[in-house]
């Protein structure tokens, strides 16, 4: 809501409102160009997330970690049953973690893992090319948004010293490779 006064008064706008200022479980949602609604990600700091582990282990309701086998390279994962519910790879599309301030990002508000079209950004390397709006819907992203994210790689790519070996080093990069960990 803006309002206009005066010139001899301040004019006030009040900004829309964000995630973070919305109740617990509340996301804002936009909608789609074929008329869908779209829920918008949603972001939780490690300060959240801890304030919400304490409250929890006060109630009695922290649940124990439990060790699970997992695939750790990506010849043990390409035969397996999808969706993948494995959200802990770094592959998977339905979190998103920041390694530098430790906070997750939840891509698709609403949803399961086992709900999601597209488990694994590999799966969808696999396939070949594929248009900024298919991208985008994988992702819970606009087209806009996949476009920048897409020039700003480029821009990283280029800065990659021929000392190093240059955009080459990526060329060769074979996914399949057991060797390699992810």
């Amino acid at each position: 809501m803006s309002t206009r006064t005066s010139s001899n008064t301040s004019s006030t706008t009040t900004p829309p409102p964000d995630s973070a200022g919305l109740p617990d479980g509340a996301v804002l949602a936009t909608t789609t160009e074929d008329g869908e609604k779209r829920r918008r990600a949603r972001t939780l700091s490690r300060k959240q997330m801890a304030r919400e582990h304490r409250k929890q282990r006060a109630r009695g309701e922290v649940v124990d970690v439990v060790e699970y086998w997992r695939p750790q390279t990506r010849s043990e994962c390409l035969e397996m049953e999808r969706p993948c519910l494995f959200v802990s790879c770094r592959f998977h599309l339905f979190l998103d973690v920041n390694p530098e301030t430790g906070s997750l990002k939840e891509n698709f508000p609403g949803k399961e893992p086992w709900e999601l079209e597209e488990t694994c950004a590999l799966d969808v390397a696999d396939r070949g090319g594929i248009t900024l709006e298919e991208v985008g819907t994988i992702m819970n992203l606009t087209r806009e948004r996949i476009r920048q994210v897409e020039v700003r790689g480029l821009e990283k790519l280029k800065e990659v010293p021929e000392s190093e070996g240059g955009v080459a080093v990526y060329i060769d990069w074979d996914p399949y490779d057991s060797s390699v960990d992810y």
